[in-house]
C-alpha cells in the first residue's frame, strides 16, 4: 500500500458503539424476538467525528497532497446498515466492489451494504483546505421502523490549510430514504471484462427462484421479553437452523449428512403456507451452473419490506438482471451477459428482485444469507451443498485435532 491509498473502515457495530455490552444486545434481541437494537453511533475508522453528542469521542482525518489520485478502499464494516458516502466537494471514480474490477463509474455518491468493499479513486483537485467526509444511513423499508439517523464525520486535510475544523465544508448528504440514489448507484454499474476472466455461462443446470422476507411468529417458551410475536425469516418458507452438535463440512466430509442435516431445500417457493424451520441445503455436483432469482417478499404488512444485500459465501456470481416488483421470466431478455457486475453480494430491492448466476467449482458447505446482522439468527439463510469435483477439486478433511461432534 502507498500513501496514496486511503482505507475507510465504516462501522455501525465493532468499532463504534452502543451505550450497553453487545453481548446483551444479542440477548436482548433474542428475548424480546423484535431483533437488534439500533446503534448509538456511526464511525469513520473507529471514530464518530464531530457531529454526535458524544463528548470527546474523536474525528478521522487524513492529510492529502493537491492534485493527486488516492485510491480509497471503503468498507462497510456496519451490522444492519446500509450506508451513503460522500467527501465533500470531490467526486469518485469506482474502479472495483467485492474485489471485482467494474467499468470506471464517476459518481459523488457511494452507496454501500454491510459486508462490501468499494474501491474508488479520487483526486485532491479542490481548493486547497479542509472537507468533511460523511456517512450515514441508507433506510429502504416501506413501512417506518427506527434507525441510527446520525452521521458519522471525518476530515480530509489538504496540505498547509488552517487546523480549524471550523471551516471545513459538509458534503449534502442524501436522505436517509433516497432510493433514487442508492438505485442509480447499484444498477449503473458494470464489470470490467478482461481476456483472463471467465465467460458469462450460456447453459444452466439448475434454475432458482428463492423468495425471502421477514415475517411474524408466535413467541418461543424462551423469549420472556416478547410481546405478542417474535420475528422469523426464511428462504422459501424455509428458516434456517444453526446445527447444535455438529459442523456441516465435517458431516458431509464424513459422509453422515442425514444426521446433521437434509438435502431438500426447494428449488421454488413451495405452494403452500407455513413456515419449516429446518438444516435444509441444496445439493449441487461439481461444475453444476445455477441460476438463482432473488426475490423479496412483503409477508407482513406491519413489517413491509426492505432492501436484502445477500451474500454468498466460497463463490463469485454474475448479476444477470435486477428491478422492482414481481420478477417476470419473460423479462430474461434483459439479461447482462456481456459485462455483467461480479459480486460477492448483491443489494435485492425492497419487494424486487435480482438474477445472479455463478459456477459451483468449490466443494464444501456454502451459506448464502441476509448480511444484515439481525435477519441472520431469524433465519434468512440457506446452503449450497457441492460435492467433490475431480482431483484436485476435492474437500480437504478436518483438522486431525478437531474435536469429535457425533
Amino acid at each position: 500500500m502507498t500513501k496514496y491509498d486511503i482505507i475507510l473502515l465504516c462501522n455501525s457495530w465493532a468499532g463504534e458503539w452502543w451505550n450497553k455490552n453487545v453481548n446483551d444486545v444479542e440477548i436482548d434481541a433474542h428475548l424480546t424476538g423484535l431483533g437488534q437494537d439500533i446503534s448509538d453511533a456511526l464511525t469513520l475508522n473507529g471514530l464518530p467525528g464531530d457531529q454526535t453528542p458524544c463528548t470527546g469521542a474523536g474525528i478521522y482525518g487524513v492529510e492529502v497532497e493537491y492534485n493527486k489520485t488516492y485510491l480509497l478502499r471503503i468498507i462497510n464494516a456496519a451490522v444492519n446498515v446500509e450506508l451513503f458516502f460522500k467527501v465533500a466537494g470531490h467526486n469518485f471514480t469506482v474502479v472495483a466492489i467485492d474485489a471485482s474490477y467494474t467499468d470506471p463509474y464517476a459518481t459523488d455518491t457511494i452507496v454501500i451494504t454491510p459486508g462490501q468493499t468499494v474501491d474508488a479513486l479520487m483526486t485532491t483537485s479542490a481548493p486547497p483546505g479542509r472537507y468533511y467526509m460523511a456517512a450515514n444511513v441508507f433506510d429502504s423499508k416501506t413501512v417506518p421502523f427506527r434507525f441510527n439517523t446520525g452521521t458519522a464525520t471525518g476530515i480530509v486535510k489538504y496540505e498547509d490549510a488552517p487546523d480549524d475544523d471550523a471551516t471545513a465544508t459538509m458534503p449534502t448528504m442524501p436522505s436517509h430514504e433516497d432510493v433514487v440514489t442508492a438505485g442509480n448507484f447499484y444498477w449503473s454499474l458494470t464489470g470490467l471484462v478482461r481476456p483472463s476472466d471467465p465467460p458469462v455461462p450460456k447453459t444452466v443446470d439448475h434454475d432458482m427462484v428463492v423468495e425471502f422476507g421477514v415475517d411474524q411468529a408466535p413467541c418461543a417458551v424462551e423469549q420472556t421479553k416478547c410481546q405478542g410475536f417474535a420475528l422469523v425469516a426464511f428462504m422459501n418458507r424455509n428458516s434456517f437452523q444453526f446445527p447444535r452438535n455438529a459442523s456441516l463440512l465435517k458431516a458431509l466430509y464424513d459422509g453422515v449428512q442425514g444426521r446433521v442435516y437434509s438435502e431438500d431445500f426447494p428449488s421454488s417457493p413451495p405452494p403452500l403456507p407455513g413456515i419449516r424451520r429446518a438444516t435444509s441445503v441444496k445439493r449441487l455436483n461439481y461444475g453444476d451452473v445455477v441460476e438463482v432469482v432473488l426475490q423479496s417478499r412483503v409477508y407482513s404488512s406491519v413489517l413491509g419490506a426492505e432492501n436484502h444485500p445477500i451474500h454468498l459465501h466460497g463463490f463469485n456470481f454474475f448479476v444477470l438482471a435486477q428491478g422492482l416488483g414481481r420478477f417476470d421470466p419473460r423479462a430474461n431478455s434483459t439479461y447482462n451477459l456481456v459485462n455483467p457486475q461480479v459480486r460477492n453480494t448483491v443489494a435485492v430491492p425492497a419487494g424486487g428482485w435480482a438474477v445472479i448466476r455463478f459456477t459451483a467449482n468449490n466443494p464444501g458447505m456454502w451459506f448464502m444469507h441476509c448480511h444484515l446482522d439481525a435477519h441472520l439468527p431469524l433465519g434468512l439463510a440457506m446452503v449450497f451443498e457441492v460435492l467433490d469435483g475431480p482431483a484436485p477439486n476435492l474437500l480437504p478433511p478436518p483438522p486431525v485435532d478437531y474435536p469429535k461432534c457425533y
